[in-house]
């Protein structure tokens, strides 16, 4: 069912890869100030929706919606970023984090000064004429984040976007995350195979199940509901919730 207030839908997507059906009827939403997860075995077609939802491969069937606009095939109503932070190592860190502006048309001196006041929000502060090579894992993924929020939507998608951290930076990185999701009144969706991940930062986490290669298309298995309260992370990952929607994932990705 179609959620009229939904930042972002997809109704009913079929997805295929040259003569391979990827995703058979995968339908899910994403409310205002919400996060999501997308999670599921590597191979099930996670990064093909992703791909669907921003509008940069068209589907079989089925329809992407933002803000109940069909856009699907539509490029640039969602912002996208990718697993690997992708910063220009010949351009300080200002003017990677300003690109999307200077893509528009804006001048380079407008676009630094636009983003400027956000590198202190952002924990970038001191990092604004360093090369990309300066920074830790860390400080490349928040200046890749800061750079998908200058695209200027208000919904954001992210490919594994923790994955190639250390433990320690990782947990770190979710409740900055979280924060800063929380202060800029965005929405997100977040695909990744870490189930720990899915639980720390959703709200609702969608499990996709199947084997594309095998015949199989993947589908929505479940649709799990998580309430953290008001618990920090590391408290919450001690909790009997916790591990009760760990449990209920693990078992629908088996299944």
């Amino acid at each position: 069912m179609i959620q009229p207030e939904s930042v972002l839908t997809a109704d009913r997507l079929t997805l295929a890869w040259e003569d391979v059906v990827v995703t058979e009827e995968v339908s899910l939403h994403v409310l205002p100030g919400e996060v999501c997860c997308l999670v599921g075995k590597s191979g099930c077609g996670k990064t093909t929706i992703l791909h669907a939802l921003a509008g940069l491969t068209k589907p079989v069937s089925g329809r992407v919606l933002v803000h109940g606009c069909d856009v699907t095939g539509k490029p640039g109503r969602v912002s996208y970023m990718l697993q690997k932070d992708l910063l220009l190592e010949q351009r300080r860190v200002i003017d990677n984090v300003a690109l999307p502006l200077v893509l528009k048309g804006v001048s380079k001196r407008e676009a630094r000064a636009a983003a400027e006041p956000l590198f202190e929000r952002f924990g970038l502060a001191g990092t604004q004429m360093k090369w990309p090579h300066q920074l830790s894992g860390g400080m490349r993924q928040r200046a890749a984040l800061l750079r998908t929020h200058l695209m200027g939507n208000d919904c954001i998608l992210l490919d594994e976007p923790f994955s190639a951290l250390d433990a320690m930076t990782r947990m770190d990185m979710r409740e900055w995350f979280l924060g800063i999701v929380k202060d800029l009144g965005l929405s997100a969706l977040i695909i990744t195979h870490d189930v720990d991940e899915a639980v720390c930062l959703s709200s609702r986490v969608y499990v996709l199940s199947g084997s594309p290669s095998h015949g199989t298309p993947s589908r929505i298995a479940d649709e799990i509901t998580i309430d953290r309260g008001d618990l920090p992370l590391d408290e919450f990952e001690l909790t009997y919730a916790y591990a009760d929607a760990k449990r209920r994932i693990l078992d629908a990705i088996r299944h």
